[in-house]
């Protein structure tokens, strides 16, 4: 394969959803082909996640500016990799991730090197006259393994053509104020039917939610994900009961063409050093593990619920292998904040048996190449992967439907609303019409 140079990296500030800051960098390649991406962050991320680096200057964005990361990239990035001749993907990778060798990529922050990674994936991809998912596919050191068919009851359709959507659909904990202590409510169309109609399904049923929301009183606001966020709920549970009406509403069978999945970020409602670390301010209850995972079961048991994320903090090693052990085969046990897309919690949780499923978010880990990585050992050690998008601060930019598409993922998951959310729908749209999907 022929070996290219970057000639220039720019990088500036844009605004991200929640209008404060992040970075946008493009690419100049020495043929004159260019390539753009901006990066998300997370409003609820985990703390083993790649930084977010910020300048903490209170006269600008109340420290949220990022004029350091900006700079990182057109100075210390820039002069590193300027004219080196550059064979794939992964040489890139592996020059900026030599750049910041620390743990978190403190040093040149996460935002900065993934803009660079990739920004050079895009440019890559014109330059070899490719979609961005063929060239993405092709980055991947060995060819994806498909998933080995689990026998999860709760998930009547294991293999599909293009990943399905993952609709948030109401928002609570750190996305809502005064609403639930789980973060997030999804819905997904279940059946292996053409990719717009899944679409379909999935904005008919978040519509009808509307309309079962004002019905019961509550408010019919939207998030940062672009889902509804009712205040006043008294309990975890109501919005389960909510959904299962709307989906009925919609024309559709709970459980068998639409099925539930749940995101409590448990990290954020968890105490350590407590007798019954795990509290549910909205109900007023507190839990041990165990106690936390019954309650989920006795959800589990009254609603048509198949994936589960982050429904233990994320240090909780221990009760997440008891969890996965008794529920492993019933639903999706998927891990956000246990494995922040990186190898070594993955590797973690596959030796201790700690879940069967993981979300995929490439800025927490901090280029392509270490992203493909997670995911390659995901699908070769039999996990599914979801790739999501990031609440709070994202943006238009599309890559990880691309990402999703090239990867075989299961789902994606992305909320129903919202510009930078519609947009990711429209590239899958996009995509599955080239393919014929």
């Amino acid at each position: 394969m022929q070996k290219i140079s970057i000639k220039k990296i720019t990088a500036r500030e844009i605004l991200a959803s929640a209008s404060y800051p992040t970075i946008e960098t493009t690419v100049t390649l020495s043929s004159g082909v260019i390539g753009k991406a901006s990066v998300p962050y997370g409003v609820s991320a985990g703390s083993h996640e790649a930084s977010v680096i910020v300048d903490n200057k209170k006269s600008r964005y109340g420290g949220r500016g990022c004029q350091k990361v900006v700079s990182n990239v057109e100075t210390k990035i820039l002069s590193a990799v300027r004219g080196k001749k550059i064979k794939n993907q992964r040489e890139l990778d592996d020059l900026l991730t030599a750049l910041d060798p620390s743990p978190r990529k403190t040093k040149l922050g996460g935002n900065a090197i993934l803009s660079v990674s990739l920004a050079f994936a895009r440019a890559m991809a014109v330059e070899q006259k490719k979609p961005l998912y063929r060239y993405i596919k092709q980055s991947l050191q060995s060819p994806i393994i498909k998933n080995r068919k689990q026998k999860i009851k709760k998930l009547p359709v294991l293999e599909y053509s293009i990943p399905r959507p993952m609709m948030v659909v109401i928002e609570g904990g750190k996305h809502g104020e005064n609403s639930t202590d789980f973060q997030e409510y999804l819905v997904c169309p279940l059946k292996n039917i053409k990719y717009s109609d899944s679409v379909r399904i999935g904005i008919e049923v978040y519509h009808a939610l509307k309309k079962v929301l004002k019905k019961n009183k509550y408010n019919t606001n939207v998030g940062t994900e672009g889902a509804f966020v009712p205040s006043g709920i008294k309990s975890n549970e109501t919005p389960l009961k909510l959904i299962v009406e709307a989906i009925e509403l919609a024309g559709y069978k709970p459980g068998v063409d639409v099925g539930i999945a749940l995101d409590p970020a448990s990290s954020e409602f968890y105490f350590p050093g407590k007798k019954r670390p795990y509290f549910l301010a909205c109900e007023n209850k507190r839990f041990t593990a165990l106690q936390m995972i019954k309650y989920y079961e006795e959800l589990l048991v009254k609603y048509p619920i198949f994936s589960i994320e982050d429904g233990l903090d994320e240090d909780d090693w221990d009760s997440w292998t008891s969890w996965c052990k008794k529920f492993g085969q019933e639903i999706l046990i998927m891990g956000d904040d246990l494995t922040v897309t990186q190898k070594k919690f993955l590797e973690k949780a596959i030796e201790l048996k700690a879940i069967n499923s993981i979300l995929i978010k490439p800025n927490q880990v901090g280029t392509l190449t270490e992203t493909l990585n997670t995911i390659a050992l995901a699908k070769s050690s039999g996990f599914y992967t979801i790739v999501s998008h990031r609440g709070g601060g994202d943006t238009n930019d599309t890559f990880i439907m691309d990402l999703a598409y090239a990867v075989g993922s299961l789902f994606t998951k992305v909320g129903p609303s919202r510009g930078e959310r519609v947009e990711k729908y429209n590239r899958m749209l996009e995509i599955a019409e080239e393919v014929g999907r």
